[in-house]
C-alpha cells in the first residue's frame, strides 16, 4: 500500500510496527546467541539495538503523550501494533533471562579461577617480618576481585 494513501495515523502506527518488528528481532538474535553461550555473536548487535531502542523509546513517550496521534488509525492496523508490541515484549522476558543465566555462569568461572588461584598461592609460616616463606619470592601472582566476582 502506498503511503500517499495512508492516513497520518496509519502512516506513524505502520512505522511503529515495522520498528518495533525489526528491533524485536535484533533482541531475539541477542538471546539466541546468550543462550547458546556465544556472547560474541550478541555484540554484532549491540550498535544498531542500541539506536532503535532510543527511537523506540523517544516514539513510544510521543505516542503516551499524545494518543491521537494512534488512534485515528485503522482498528486492524492498531491490532497490529499491539501483537508487534506483545512480541517485543516476550523477547525482551527471553533477553533478560538469558543474560541473568549467562551472568551467572560467568560470576560462577570468575570464582571458581579465583579459588584455584588462592589454592596454590604459598602460605605464609611464622610470625614477624621474615615469616613469608621461601614461595613468596618467586610468586608473581596477582589477583584483584570485588565481592561480585
Amino acid at each position: 500500500m502506498s503511503s500517499a494513501l495512508l492516513s497520518p495515523s496509519d502512516e506513524r502506527v505502520e512505522q511503529l510496527i515495522v520498528l518495533t518488528e525489526r528491533l524485536t528481532d535484533l533482541i531475539a538474535k541477542q538471546a539466541t546467541a546468550f543462550e547458546a553461550r556465544r556472547p560474541h555473536e550478541a555484540a554484532r548487535h549491540v550498535e544498531e539495538t542500541a539506536k532503535l531502542a532510543n527511537v523506540y523509546r523517544h516514539e513510544s513517550a510521543r505516542v503516551r503523550g499524545n494518543v491521537a496521534l494512534v488512534q485515528a488509525a485503522t482498528p486492524d492496523r492498531r491490532r497490529r501494533l499491539v501483537r508487534a508490541t506483545e512480541a517485543f515484549d516476550a523477547v525482551l522476558a527471553r533477553q533478560s533471562r538469558a543474560i541473568a543465566a549467562a551472568k551467572t555462569v560467568t560470576e560462577g568461572l570468575v570464582r571458581a579461577v579465583a579459588n584455584e588461584i588462592a589454592a596454590q598461592r604459598p602460605q605464609a609460616a611464622g610470625y614477624g617480618p621474615s615469616a613469608h616463606g621461601a614461595g613468596y619470592a618467586n610468586n608473581a601472582t596477582a589477583i584483584t576481585l570485588n565481592r561480585k566476582a
